[in-house]
């Protein structure tokens, strides 16, 4: 499935000024997505909007927001992972005050493609992506798991031994998550670059033909 079958639009926002979007198609989310802007608290958060079977994600973090409008097939968890990429290259290009005077949709010749490349990437690797956060979040629970019992441990007084056994136990766990971790990534550093070889020979990128009633690609 193409990045831009499953994910509509994106923009980022300073405040509530669009700075960038993209997107392939025409509807009515993008000022669905203005309104939910608006009405977004200040705070670094993440929220999710539902409307017409479309997922609005936003994620706020120092005065951006980053936004994307998904199929409602499209896991919560993936948009978050498409959210926190744009977020990252945004802050990395523009960090340091660069945006902090741009222009209401000044960036969007340079910024929209990536958002762009950032949309099928993430759909490219959506399976890598959920096992990668499935275990992210295997390591949290154990880790909680270990520390309770930890403090349990030193509560009641038991003897070092126990409580060396269980610190050996817990940082056991964290290295083979992280042995799972590592094996995925580089399964998913393989694709990127059988992808991108692939790409180079390719004449021209299929464009999208899919048609919705609230989207059409652009003719």
């Amino acid at each position: 499935m193409g990045g831009q079958e499953s994910f509509i639009y994106s923009f980022v926002a300073r405040g509530t000024m669009v700075l960038a979007e993209y997107t392939e198609f025409t509807g009515n989310f993008p000022a669905i997505a203005a309104q939910c802007l608006q009405k977004l608290p200040s705070s670094n958060n993440k929220f999710t909007y539902k409307c017409d079977h479309h997922i609005f994600n936003f994620l706020v973090e120092d005065g951006y927001a980053y936004c994307v409008v998904a199929k409602e097939s499209v896991g919560k968890q993936i948009s978050i992972a498409f959210l926190e990429r744009i977020k990252a290259d945004f802050k990395k290009r523009y960090g340091g005050g660069k945006a902090d005077t741009a222009a209401a949709k000044s960036l969007n010749k340079e910024f929209g493609p990536l958002m762009k490349e950032h949309m099928q990437y993430i759909i490219d690797h959506a399976d890598e992506i959920e096992k990668l956060l499935k275990v992210k979040a295997q390591v949290s629970e154990v880790k909680s798991i270990m520390l309770e019992n930890i403090d349990k441990t030193i509560e009641r007084g038991e003897n070092l031994t126990n409580l060396n056994d269980k610190a050996e136990e817990l940082r056991y766990s964290a290295q083979e998550f992280k042995k799972q971790g590592t094996q995925i990534r580089r399964k998913m550093w393989g694709k990127a670059q059988s992808i991108a070889c692939y790409s180079g020979l390719q004449a021209s990128p299929k464009r999208c033909t899919t048609a919705w009633a609230w989207r059409t690609p652009p003719t």
